[in-house]
């Protein structure tokens, strides 16, 4: 059997692998370049993840998590969200843990919304993105729209800590 396409040699191998390679250059960064960085996609495509995420629909499952979260200080807010990205071990990453990945990826859009409401602590006004996290930023933003929902799901999946682990 003979098949053609009109895309070039290895064209293929790059669109299936833009996602995992981009997933692996994120997990290189350091925890807070993570986090400015979920925020800058948050800010620029948040309104397209809830419809792209069904599980969305059962963010009740995260509401008790998301009211934790907004009862902390400031300070107890950043660690939390860096303990998410370190995935250690409290009981809010355990709790994030047993959330569906849809539910995960919407679970990171309402703590974007709350963040730009200022009801859970902002990203400084001087965050200003490393070199690397920009060139990932880049990456992300050449991406077809389901492989940056794909990014950002898998971004969020393994954050936090599986109890049943």
């Amino acid at each position: 059997m003979t098949y053609t396409t009109n895309q070039p040699f290895g064209a293929t191998k790059t669109a299936q692998t833009a996602v995992p390679d981009t997933i692996a250059a994120f997990k290189r960064l350091t925890t807070d370049d993570k986090l400015g960085l979920l925020w800058v996609l948050y800010r620029n495509m948040g309104g397209a993840i809830t419809p792209a995420a069904p599980g969305a629909a059962r963010l009740q499952f995260a509401e008790g998590l998301l009211q934790q979260v907004q009862n902390m200080s400031h300070n107890e807010q950043l660690q939390f969200m860096r303990d998410l990205v370190q995935q250690n071990n409290t009981p809010e990453t355990r709790a994030y843990g047993i959330l569906t990945n849809n539910t995960k990826l919407a679970f990171w859009y309402q703590l974007a919304v709350l963040m730009n409401e200022g009801q859970v602590i902002p990203v400084p006004a001087y965050f200003k993105m490393s070199s690397e996290t920009a060139a990932i930023f880049g990456r992300i933003s050449e991406l077809e729209f389901n492989q940056q929902i794909s990014f950002m799901r898998q971004a969020v999946v393994n954050m936090g800590v599986d109890p049943l682990a």
